[in-house]
């Protein structure tokens, strides 16, 4: 099984991300999208371990409201849930983040809308199609992924928690180049509010 990084998504409260970043998660994500209900409002991220990346997720957004969000922020990867262009996305790598473009998922997506955006970004992210751009806590069917036509890594997103566990080992074994899985609504005690031991539990099952 190969090894993966860890995105925890939706981070929104103070103690909340000082918290959860003791688990040592290799990203932390934070929303700025207002019909959010993670919306990230506080002025300032709470310091982190200099090993965890700072995910800004944009719906849409301009490029000002990005690079503003950036340098407030500090921002290390902007992550584009909308229907961001090519072009959109290669102006983002110029504020010096990396990128990760989404695509919403479902048995019939065609994978040929990827291939446009393999050299304007680092990495794509697949969630699960719902009403919303994310968050939508409902797992895609992975075997979608066995058309996936290119080597570009990807983060793995929609629904996965505690009882996903073993089909998340199963497609860890596969050759496709999984970067991360991206965790949130599955892991919370309500929007934005991440459960330490329940996350703790998950890291510790993925690596048994």
């Amino acid at each position: 099984m190969k090894n993966v990084k860890l995105k925890i998504c939706g981070m929104k409260e103070t103690e909340n991300i000082t918290e959860i970043s003791a688990l040592q998660p290799d990203y932390l994500g934070f929303i700025f999208w207002e019909k959010s209900k993670r919306n990230m409002t506080l002025d300032a991220i709470p310091e982190l371990p200099e090993t965890i990346k700072k995910v800004g997720v944009f719906v849409d957004a301009s490029i000002q409201e990005i690079a503003a969000k950036i340098n407030q922020y500090q921002l290390d990867v902007i992550q584009l849930h909308g229907n961001e262009s090519v072009i959109f996305c290669r102006n983002v790598k110029k504020l010096g983040v990396e990128v990760i473009k989404v695509f919403s998922m479902n048995s019939n997506f065609n994978f040929s809308l990827v291939k446009e955006y393999v050299l304007a970004v680092d990495y794509f992210l697949f969630d699960t199609k719902g009403k919303l751009p994310g968050g939508n806590g409902t797992t895609f069917d992975w075997k979608v992924l066995e058309k996936y036509p290119s080597s570009k890594p990807f983060f793995l997103s929609g629904g996965i928690g505690l009882e996903e566990i073993d089909l998340t080992k199963e497609i860890l074994t596969t050759n496709l180049p999984i970067h991360a899985l991206d965790l949130n609504s599955k892991f919370e005690s309500e929007p934005g509010l991440k459960d330490k031991t329940i996350l703790k539990k998950f890291q510790l099952n993925l690596k048994l």
